[in-house]
C-alpha cells in the first residue's frame, strides 16, 4: 500500500474527493482484480483508503472546482457543417458537369470533403476531452474509414459489375451508369458530422456533470450508460432524416441498412479514439474492410478453373438479399462489437476525466 500511495501521492494529494483518485488509477490500469491484491473489492474501496491516509493539514481544505463542462463553440459547431456542404456542392457540380470537367470535379471535391473532415475531428467535441490533447486516428484506422466510404459510394455497383462478368469500364460517377454510384447515402452521412458533433458533445457534458454528481464508480457508470445510448439516439434520428431526404432529392435509393450501420461504426470508432481507445476501432474497422473486399475478391477468385465454390457464399447472400447485405452484415457486425466494447469503456469515470491515459 505504501508503495502505491508513493507513486500516485500527487493524485492523491490534489483529489478533491475518492471518485477523483479511483478516475486516475482506473484510467493507469488499475483493476478490480488488482484492487483485491491491496484486500480491497474494488478499485473505488482502494481510493477511498487512498483518500484517507493522505495527510491533512490544519487549513480548511478550498472548496473543490466544479469539473469543468464542455461548452458549445461557434468553430467547431461551423466546421462540423462544412463536410456536409462541400459534399453537397460536389454533387451538384457532378450533376451539372460531362466528361472530363466531371473528373475535375470530382478529384477537386474529394480532396475538399477529405480536408474539411480532417478539420472538424481537429476541433471540438470529436476531437477529444478539454483539458486533454486531441488523440488523432492511426494510419490503419484512416485507410479503413476510407474504404468504408468509398464502397459505400461504389461499392454496390462494383459487386454487381463482378457477380455479371464485369467490370468491363471504369466507373462514371454517374447514378444511371454502367457502374452505378450511390451518392445519397454517402452525402447524408458527410451531412451527419454535424449531428455526430453534437451527440458527442451531449455525451461528452453530461458525463462531466454525472462525475461532479457520483460518489462512487459504479454509481456514474450507471448514470452513463444512458447517456451513450442517448447519444447514439441522437445520431441515428438525425441519420434517417438525412438519408430521406437526400433520397428525396437527389431521387436515389437512401440505402438505409448499409449508411445507418456504417454510421453507427464511423461514430463509435471516433468517440473511442477522442476518449483515448484507439486499438479497438482500428481493429473493428480492419475487420469490416476485411469482409468488404473478401466480397468482391471471392467471385473474382471463383472464375479460376475448379474454383467456383469460392464466389458460392458471396453469390447466395447477395441472391437473397441484394449487395447491400455486404455492407450492411460487414459494418453491423463490426458496429455491434464497437458497442459492446464503448459499453465497457465509455461508461469508466477514466474515460471522462482529463487524468486518462491512452490505451
Amino acid at each position: 500500500m505504501k508503495s502505491l500511495l508513493h507513486r500516485h501521492r500527487e493524485l492523491c494529494e490534489r483529489a478533491v474527493d475518492p471518485l477523483e483518485i479511483a478516475a486516475g488509477l482506473e484510467a493507469h490500469g488499475l483493476t478490480d482484480r488488482a484492487a483485491a491484491r491491496f484486500r480491497h473489492r474494488d478499485v473505488f474501496s482502494l481510493a477511498e483508503e487512498l483518500y484517507a491516509r493522505v495527510p491533512r493539514t490544519a487549513e480548511p481544505r478550498p472548496q473543490p472546482e466544479p469539473v469543468p463542462v464542455p461548452r458549445v463553440r461557434a468553430g467547431w459547431v461551423l466546421l462540423s457543417l462544412l463536410p456536409g456542404v462541400l459534399a453537397a456542392a460536389t454533387v451538384t457540380g457532378l450533376r451539372l458537369t460531362q466528361g472530363h470537367p466531371r473528373q475535375s470535379v470530382a478529384l477537386g471535391g474529394l480532396l475538399a470533403v477529405a480536408l474539411a473532415t480532417r478539420a472538424a475531428l481537429r476541433r471540438g467535441p470529436l476531437a477529444g476531452l478539454p483539458g486533454t490533447r486531441a488523440w488523432g486516428t492511426t494510419v490503419g484506422t484512416r485507410a479503413g474509414t476510407l474504404w468504408l466510404l468509398g464502397y459505400a459510394l461504389l461499392g454496390d455497383g462494383l459487386l454487381h459489375s463482378v457477380l455479371t462478368g464485369g467490370p468491363d469500364t471504369p466507373p462514371t460517377m454517374a447514378p444511371d451508369g454502367p457502374w452505378p454510384t450511390a451518392t445519397a447515402p454517402v452525402l447524408a452521412l458527410l451531412l451527419s458530422c454535424a449531428p455526430a458533433a453534437w451527440s458527442a458533445h451531449l455525451l461528452a457534458a453530461g458525463a462531466r456533470r454525472r462525475l461532479a454528481r457520483s460518489r462512487d464508480l459504479e454509481d456514474f457508470t450507471a448514470a452513463a450508460r444512458p447517456l451513450l445510448l442517448g447519444a447514439l439516439a441522437v445520431f441515428l434520428s438525425a441519420l434517417v432524416a438525412l438519408l430521406a431526404l437526400c433520397g428525396t432529392l437527389l431521387h436515389a435509393p437512401a440505402a438505409y441498412p448499409q449508411a445507418l450501420t456504417l454510421g453507427v461504426l464511423l461514430l463509435l470508432a471516433r468517440l473511442l479514439t477522442a476518449h483515448r481507445h484507439r486499438r479497438a476501432p482500428a481493429l473493428a474497422l480492419g475487420a469490416a474492410v476485411a469482409a468488404e473486399a473478401a466480397a468482391l475478391a471471392l467471385p473474382l477468385a471463383g472464375r479460376l478453373p475448379g474454383c467456383a465454390f469460392l464466389a458460392a457464399p458471396v453469390e447466395t447472400l447477395v441472391g437473397t438479399w441484394g449487395e447491400t447485405a455486404v455492407p450492411a452484415l460487414a459494418c453491423g457486425t463490426a458496429a455491434l462489437a464497437l458497442l459492446r466494447h464503448a459499453g465497457r469503456t465509455l461508461t469508466r469515470a477514466s474515460a471522462h476525466a482529463p487524468t486518462g491515459a491512452p490505451e
